[in-house]
């Protein structure tokens, strides 16, 4: 950061401190990655500087021509990573939206009319705000169903899911979630739209890593329109993808573009088009796998050391812990993980009667050690770390022998050596 400490010393120290607190701590937010350092290069190169509104061969602006490679190479990449060669005819890929939020609400409007029918997992339950939430646009704009967990599982009822839809008869409905440890039988909702004439969406912004390495079920196959976010377990920058059939394309592009975006952000979609080029080379399937294995290990750690684990383990990347026998409040037990450069976030449980800022569980996930190299030994110590200050969270000789325990750790895993 040459330039920018000679030019804005205050940014680059706020910005050296931020990227000292990465390398320093233990990142188990299921939503967070550490991208790669070629993928940082793209993300920021002066392709930022390049406005280019419209689609390849149809921009609105002039000097598009290595613009039109980039995100051509990045859709490529896209049907590659999650499609048999067989099926890309059916499907059409857009990679112009800035994040999930607005790549959900660019389907809803093009495939919704104000007051339709949307029908979403509910936002305690492990859905999305953009899945029907009441304060969100979705919960807004459209009348919205929401389905849940069942109350002695807290597993996917399907039986009760098309009861549901079957009364209610939605327009959309949404699988694919940001808690649900779980495998999701996609076939099953398939055949629930199918019956309910709704169209089918997978939001697939947490699993999309695990599903374009094979390690987790596949939603294409049933799906209409699949959404996914492009960090989380696919590694790479904060952007978004939809892919629809045909039949739905045309509404999503314009959707997105005029409908609402402008120009998109050229620099993300070449970091994006990175990424998935890394996704694609063999080792990322090794690194899906160990994802898998390290959840699992650390769900059963913390298991083994007194803690509750909703659904009492994982098939994913993520878990959650329920708190409510520890005497702590999810708000307060990440405090006390933070203090000691453990970093997760606080989570609805299913059923949970504390409200969403300070509920009772705790969401953990492992993408982001998995990239740093750790493995199920680590998994087993830091689940004994998170344990121990969990029911000793007044102990400072404890904290002080964890945080140092943690910087022990990430010493022996550093990241990036170029920052």
């Amino acid at each position: 950061m040459k330039s920018l400490i000679k030019t804005d010393r205050k940014v680059a120290e706020i910005i050296k401190k931020e990227i000292a607190r990465q390398k320093n701590g233990l990142v188990l937010i299921a939503s967070e990655n550490f991208a790669s350092e070629a993928v940082l290069e793209a993300l920021g190169s002066p392709l930022t500087n390049k406005y280019s509104e419209g689609y390849p061969g149809r921009r609105y602006y002039g000097g598009n021509q290595f613009i039109d490679q980039i995100e051509n190479l990045a859709i490529e990449r896209a049907k590659k990573l999650f499609l048999p060669k067989s099926q890309w005819k059916n499907w059409q890929v857009n990679v112009q939206p800035y994040s999930g939020s607005p790549a959900n609400f660019a389907i809803y409007t093009a495939l919704l009319q104000p007051g339709d029918k949307l029908m979403g997992m509910m936002l305690s339950h492990g859905g999305h705000l953009t899945h029907g939430h009441k304060v969100s646009f979705s919960g807004k704009f459209f009348k919205t169903v929401q389905y849940g967990v069942d109350p002695k599982t807290y597993l996917l009822n399907y039986k009760e899911i098309l009861k549901l839809a079957k009364k209610e008869r939605p327009k959309i409905i949404v699988c694919g979630y940001t808690a649900y440890p779980r495998k999701i039988d996609f076939k099953k909702f398939g055949q629930i739209a199918k019956e309910v004439g709704a169209i089918l969406l997978a939001d697939i912004s947490h699993l999309s890593g695990l599903i374009a390495a094979k390690v987790y079920p596949s939603p294409f196959p049933y799906a209409d329109v699949v959404m996914t976010t492009t960090h989380k377990t696919l590694r790479g920058p904060r952007g978004a993808v939809i892919f629809a059939k045909n039949k739905y394309a045309e509404a999503v592009n314009q959707a997105v573009f005029p409908g609402l975006q402008g120009g998109p952000h050229d620099n993300v979609t070449a970091a994006m088009a990175v990424a998935f080029g890394e996704a694609l080379k063999p080792g990322f399937r090794k690194y899906a796998i160990q994802i898998i294995k390290n959840a699992k290990v650390l769900a059963q750690t913390l298991k083994e050391n007194g803690l509750e684990i909703v659904t009492g383990g994982t098939d994913s990347h993520l878990l959650l812990i329920d708190l409510t026998g520890t005497g702590l409040s999810g708000k307060e037990a990440e405090k006390l993980l933070e203090e000691v450069n453990i970093y997760v976030n606080r989570n609805t449980i299913p059923f949970d009667p504390k409200p969403p800022f300070d509920p009772s569980g705790l969401r953990l996930g492992t993408p982001a050690l998995t990239t740093r190299g750790m493995k199920e030994r680590e998994m087993r110590i830091i689940g004994e770390m998170i344990a121990e200050i969990i029911f000793n969270p007044k102990s400072e000789k404890i904290k002080k022998e964890i945080k140092k325990r943690v910087w022990d750790l990430t010493r022996k895993f550093p990241l990036y050596k170029n920052f």
